[in-house]
Parts: C-alpha cells; sequence; structure tokens
C-alpha cells in the first residue's frame, strides 16, 4: 500500500505527521469520493514528487474517472485562482477588486462531479496555497449547501498533513545531496 510506504518515508523526527497521515486518511469520515479527491487534489498542490508519486495510485484507484480529472481540475484551477485572487486581497489599493478577472474558470461551473465534491476540494487546496478570499468563498459555498463544519474541518486536516508531509520529504531530501 502506497500510503504505508509513504508513512514509512517520514524520518523519525515527523513521527506527528506520520502518524496524523495515517489517520487522517486511514480513519477519515468523509466518503470515499470526498476523501480520495482531497487527497490527489492536496498531494498536487503540495507540488511534493514523492508524495504525487505515492498518493496518486490509490487515489485513481478510488475514484471514478470523472472525480479522477475533477480533483486534478480543482487543484488546476485553484493553482491559478489562489494567486490571483490572494494577490487582489494583498494590495492596498481596493480598485484592483472592481477590475474584471478575465480568466476563464469554466470548471468551477461544470466540475463533472456533485459540486460540492469539487468545492470541498478546492477549499482544501486554497488551504495549502494560503488564499483566504478563496478560503472564504469555498466555505461559504459548502456551509450554504448543508456541509457541515467537520466535514470542512476534515477536508482542511487532510490538506495540512499532506502538505507538511511534502515539505519535509522535499527537505529530507535536498539535505541528503548535501
Amino acid at each position: 500500500m502506497a500510503l504505508d510506504e509513504l508513512k514509512a518515508a517520514v524520518p523519525d523526527f515527523a513521527k506527528d505527521l506520520k502518524l496524523n497521515l495515517g489517520s487522517v486518511i486511514g480513519n477519515s469520515e468523509l466518503p470515499q469520493q470526498q476523501l480520495w479527491g482531497t487527497v490527489l487534489a492536496c498531494a498536487i498542490a503540495s507540488r511534493s514528487p514523492k508524495v504525487l508519486r505515492e498518493l496518486e495510485p490509490e487515489a485513481k484507484a478510488n475514484l471514478s474517472a470523472e472525480a479522477y480529472t475533477a480533483a486534478k481540475s480543482a487543484a488546476a484551477i485553484m493553482a491559478m485562482n489562489n494567486v490571483f485572487y490572494r494577490t487582489r486581497h494583498l494590495l492596498s489599493d481596493p480598485e484592483y477588486g472592481t477590475l474584471r478577472a478575465g480568466l476563464r474558470m469554466n470548471v468551477i461551473g461544470k466540475p463533472g462531479v456533485e459540486k460540492i465534491d469539487f468545492e470541498l476540494w478546492s477549499l482544501a487546496v486554497s488551504a495549502i496555497n494560503g488564499c483566504g478570499q478563496c478560503l472564504d468563498s469555498h466555505e461559504q459555498v459548502l456551509r450554504k449547501a448543508g456541509v457541515d463544519r467537520e466535514t470542512i474541518q476534515e477536508a482542511v486536516r487532510i490538506a495540512s498533513v499532506i502538505q507538511a508531509v511534502g515539505v519535509t520529504l522535499e527537505a529530507e531530501a535536498v539535505l541528503a545531496e548535501q
């Protein structure tokens, strides 16, 4: 199992991450599609080749072809949106917020899966990418659709652990090269 291999790669000094990785994925109460779509989108967003290589096959095995593509689409569109909207938010000139974005985001309207699932994956990726405006937007859509805070927090927990594992493994790889 790739999850076990990934946990085994986490160094002893990051034992909490190893335990959390097993917990947030192995003991998640999210439905399979929400869980594995979140895992895949976050593995992509983590920018860690090791994390993506280890988690992608299991995600692919647990997702329909449509959900697999939609999770990758969530990671892709949020890579763009998180930079764009975070920048508009961080600029001190509020006029940028009034300008037309001029960016195509059609996949958000027709993701190929339940909108709630896509929104959850987008929220998780936005947590990794640190876009507060996107986090607020996706959280509001989810809450209006009846998604409880525990489900939203579960996606953020998955995102935080996958990101931390990716950062740790990439740092260890660099240090091993010295």
